[in-house]
């Protein structure tokens, strides 16, 4: 299967990016903490290049605690501010008023000495689709100051949202990029749902899911579903469509219908805390 899906508005809205930089001070960059490397978008990078960036770890409650530890380390050596957070929950929002104050150190010393006080940081809020940068926002600012949604491309139009005196957030639609040179990139999107299912082979990703989590996490399915795990992921679909009672009529199963609840208990947590990508240093090591 060819993972890719890049509609039309995430042109414009990445021209309109390219517009609204010049107004930025800094970058927060939303990841999901399950997969970092795929979900950043490389077109931020070269979009905010010489501006402060902050990185957020979002949905740090479904990874594996261990490896965004690791992956927390990694963006620390490349110069990135990062902080763990779960914005759903409003867990690790805390940290971020001190990690922008550091990213952005230099900016703030700079307006002092110019006799500029008090004047807000400004923050562009950039992610890929179903990142969870709106609920980011909504639950930093404490009010419901965007439109929301769990399924990718809610976030159409530009919004500036002002926090407080020192903070100042602009929102932006999730965009993709043109083409994922590297089909895992592709899949990983997939499997966390940032690229739309229906216009995937579901049956296909829960396939790739079921031979990630025996390979990666042995155990894990066994627990969730009480089936033998296998090295043939259809036998695993079809167990878990006998256990959760997926039939067809002539007693087949429903592998569509498996499919889907695999597709959502692992999006949501339900079979553990799992990442599917580890660092460059871990696995130079």
């Amino acid at each position: 299967m060819n993972y890719q899906w890049y509609p039309g508005h995430m042109t414009k809205a990445k021209r309109q990016m390219q517009e609204d930089i010049k107004l930025i001070d800094l970058i927060i960059e939303l990841v999901d903490a399950r997969v970092p490397y795929a979900s950043r978008n490389p077109d931020i990078n070269e979009i905010g290049k010489n501006k402060a960036r902050l990185i957020l770890l979002n949905k740090a409650d479904l990874a594996d605690e261990r490896t965004t530890l690791q992956w927390q380390k990694y963006f620390a050596e490349q110069g990135f501010y990062a902080v763990k957070v779960n914005a759903k929950s409003g867990a690790g929002l805390k940290a971020i008023g001190a990690a922008v104050q550091e990213a952005c150190k230099e900016k703030i010393e700079r307006d002092q000495r110019r006799g500029i006080k008090n004047r807000p940081v400004r923050a562009m809020v950039v992610g890929i689709p179903n990142v969870g940068k709106s609920t980011f926002i909504n639950s930093y600012a404490g009010k419901a100051c965007t439109k929301t949604g769990n399924k990718p491309g809610v976030t159409k139009g530009k919004q500036w949202i002002r926090l407080n005196k020192s903070l100042e957030l602009l929102d932006t639609p999730g965009i993709l990029w043109p083409k994922f040179e590297d089909q895992t990139v592709g899949l990983h999107l997939a499997m966390i749902g940032s690229i739309k299912d229906d216009i995937l082979n579901v049956e296909e990703l829960a396939l790739e899911v079921l031979k990630y989590l025996h390979g990666h996490y042995e155990g894990l399915l066994q627990e969730r579903f009480g089936i033998t795990e296998d090295e043939d992921a259809v036998k695993m679909l079809a167990a878990v469509a006998d256990v959760r009672k997926c039939i067809l009529k002539g007693s087949e199963p429903d592998y569509m219908k498996a499919s889907a609840i695999i597709l959502e208990e692992f999006r949501n947590g339900k079979i553990g805390r799992i990442s599917l990508e580890l660092p460059p240093v871990s696995l130079e090591q």
